[in-house]
């Protein structure tokens, strides 16, 4: 069994260098092979000498690549088409892994009916926590608890599969296609759709997933984003990427006007529980700031249903996923080994 781990990065030398120490030291599984490839993503920073340095820990096994077009996306779609591995793990460059991160899909894949896992992101704060937080908003700064029992990505399951803790099957990939490159989040705007698009797909597709508390990464919450206007932005612009999702083929749902009926529900129950939260000046900062939240989500919402526009489907990536989902291979891509 062959794993290719896929790190995207943009200007995180130093966080970089965390990552590939835990990617070292997680405790290796003997019938797994793993090969890293690092995609930088336009850094202007030392992201390509910082990747140099650590060839000889990893013995041959790490991979530096270039992507141009900038997004995450573009650069995850980039690592995925330039390796073969039957399975392929995504994480980001501001987490590590846990030690057993290896051992833990090894034995899940070991099943013959589990196409994706995902996992936990357990945070690592870089300030105190604030009190106004919204516990059910913890998604907006990448931390994911789905419990401590195995769950089967379902109807059912609260969450979708992140692609900052997710391994997929190459041959689910290839059925379903890659990441859509107009939903993901670029510069300044917040998107974060192309998580939520492809795990529709896959399970579309038919495929198996589970959710595995032992697949655990540690994620770096910076204080930038601790901030009520991060966190505004982020519902905003979260809501956008749900707009854009129902125009290309989210599953269907009751809609008034083009837009899903349980929003306007959400929107209103936002808009009483602020105007009374501040009536009664409540001392429940968090649950005050989490109806506001809802405001902001429903608004993006509809103006990514009616108004945003969306960049068009590149050449590039219609032709990328043809070669993913044909049988005669990858689309090339410009790449070079850190011994290069």
């Amino acid at each position: 069994m062959h794993l290719d781990v896929v790190i995207p990065t943009h200007n995180r030398a130093l966080m970089l260098r965390r990552t590939l120490d835990s990617l070292l030291a997680a405790l290796p599984d003997d019938d797994l092979s793993v090969r890293v490839t690092v995609v930088d993503n336009n850094s202007t920073d030392d992201t390509h000498s910082t990747v140099q340095s650590y060839a000889p820990a990893f013995g041959g096994k790490l991979a530096y690549l270039f992507e141009s077009r900038q997004g995450r996306s573009f650069a995850l779609n980039a690592g995925i088409t330039s390796t073969s591995g039957d399975l392929i793990g995504m994480i980001d460059d501001d987490e590590q892994i846990d030690p057993n991160w290896y051992r833990t899909i090894r034995s899940q894949f070991a099943r013959a009916d589990i196409d994706f896992i995902g996992g936990p992101y357990v945070p690592n704060w870089g300030a105190d926590p604030p009190n106004w937080l919204p516990l059910n908003c913890l998604g907006a700064i990448g931390v994911v608890d789905g419990g401590s029992q195995v769950r089967t990505y379902d109807a059912s399951y609260p969450g979708i599969l992140m692609g900052g803790n997710a391994v997929i099957s190459r041959t689910m990939l290839q059925r379903v296609g890659l990441y859509n490159t107009s939903l993901g989040r670029t510069g300044r705007r917040l998107l974060s759709g192309e998580d939520d698009e492809m795990y529709y797909r896959l399970l579309g597709g038919g495929g198996r997933g589970l959710y595995v508390p032992n697949l655990i990464i540690y994620h770096y919450i910076p204080p930038e984003r601790l901030k009520r206007s991060y966190f505004r932005r982020w519902c905003f612009w979260r809501g956008v990427s749900e707009g854009l999702i129902d125009r290309t083929g989210r599953p269907p749902v009751a809609c008034l006007g083009g837009i899903p009926r349980y929003l306007y529900g959400d929107a209103l129950r936002g808009l009483f529980g602020v105007t009374v939260g501040r009536i009664k000046n409540l001392r429940e900062p968090a649950e005050v700031f989490a109806k506001e939240l809802e405001i902001w989500n429903a608004v993006g919402v509809f103006y990514g249903r009616h108004f945003y526009s969306a960049a068009n489907q590149s050449v590039s990536e219609k032709r990328q996923n043809s070669s993913m989902r044909g049988d005669s291979g990858f689309s090339n891509q410009k790449s070079m080994t850190t011994s290069d």
